[in-house]
């Protein structure tokens, strides 16, 4: 017969759910996801996958107006997950993939 084994809470307790430092780590990595989860901010992090677009080539390619272009691009820069430099008249934006190898490896560290 198969016994089943009780689980108490600190079975089922994980890294994840520790206080402290661990606890800030999951704040910073839900307040990424919402910003990332809208599905316009997801298709410019594509594109900018291949490399720097000005905002102006983003949202042709996303299909939105430049002034929505530019608000996503306002938020994921605030939230750390792009930058940008001026280039004439242009502003030009990249990943910050410092950013993102941390934030992948918060989320493999928590999965």
């Amino acid at each position: 017969m198969n016994k089943i084994k009780k689980l108490t809470s600190a079975t089922v307790m994980s890294e994840c759910c520790l206080p402290g430092k661990t606890l800030k780590k999951v704040k910073k990595t839900s307040d990424l996801l919402k910003i990332i989860s809208e599905a316009n901010r997801l298709k410019i992090l594509c594109i900018l996958k291949r490399g720097e677009r000005c905002a102006c080539d983003i949202a042709r390619d996303i299909g939105v107006s430049q002034n929505l272009a530019s608000h996503h691009l306002k938020t994921l820069k605030e939230g750390g997950v792009v930058e940008s430099r001026r280039k004439g008249l242009e502003i030009i934006y990249r990943l910050r993939k410092e950013s993102l190898n941390k934030f992948n490896s918060i989320l493999n560290n928590l999965f």
